[in-house]
């Protein structure tokens, strides 16, 4: 069993409170819009991070993350980049390959608006974490955590972070 820890959109934003989650994980998965480099540097300091860039993230960030990560998780085939759309209207970007062989777990970011969704046409689950950093129109930062059990996704939950104040916005 692998507890994963679902996060995105921080716009170069980390405090102790998401570092808190990091460590109860296995592992850490981020799906676009990091922001700045210390921030995956100090959730790699505590835990395996997998990750993509986004659309806000400059050269430093692509470099090390690529636009798209598919790999397996235990018996999950999984699939993560920034811009994917939901089902069923997937991003362009992706909407060929997802259709041509689709993940057992498609997820993605870029919304800021917390997600879980079936698409029962192609046999996948959705998931977009909604946004955990202070940047955006959300007035709740959220994050996902779940385990994968073999072939099972299991245990999901929704981590709420308190409204922001309007003068974070």
């Amino acid at each position: 069993m692998t507890k994963i820890l679902l996060l995105s959109d921080t716009h170069s934003y980390i405090d102790n409170d998401i570092l808190k989650y990091v460590k109860q994980a296995d592992e850490v998965w981020h799906a676009g819009d990091i922001g700045d480099l210390k921030v995956t540097d100090a959730i790699k300091a505590l835990k395996p991070l997998r990750g993509v860039y986004g659309n806000i993230d400059g050269a430093e960030v692509r470099v090390e993350f690529p636009e798209h990560n598919r790999f397996m998780c235990e018996g999950v085939d999984v699939w993560i980049t920034h811009i994917g759309g939901y089902p069923p209207k997937y991003n362009l970007r992706v909407s060929d390959a997802i259709k041509q062989n689709p993940p057992r777990l498609f997820i993605c970011g870029h919304s800021h608006i917390l997600k879980v969704m079936p698409d029962k046409k192609l046999n996948l689950i959705h998931m977009n974490p909604g946004a955990v950093g202070k940047h955006g129109f959300h007035k709740v930062r959220t994050m996902l955590r779940f385990t994968i059990d073999g072939k099972k996704i299991e245990n999901l939950e929704v981590i709420e972070f308190p409204v922001r104040h309007p003068k974070e916005v």
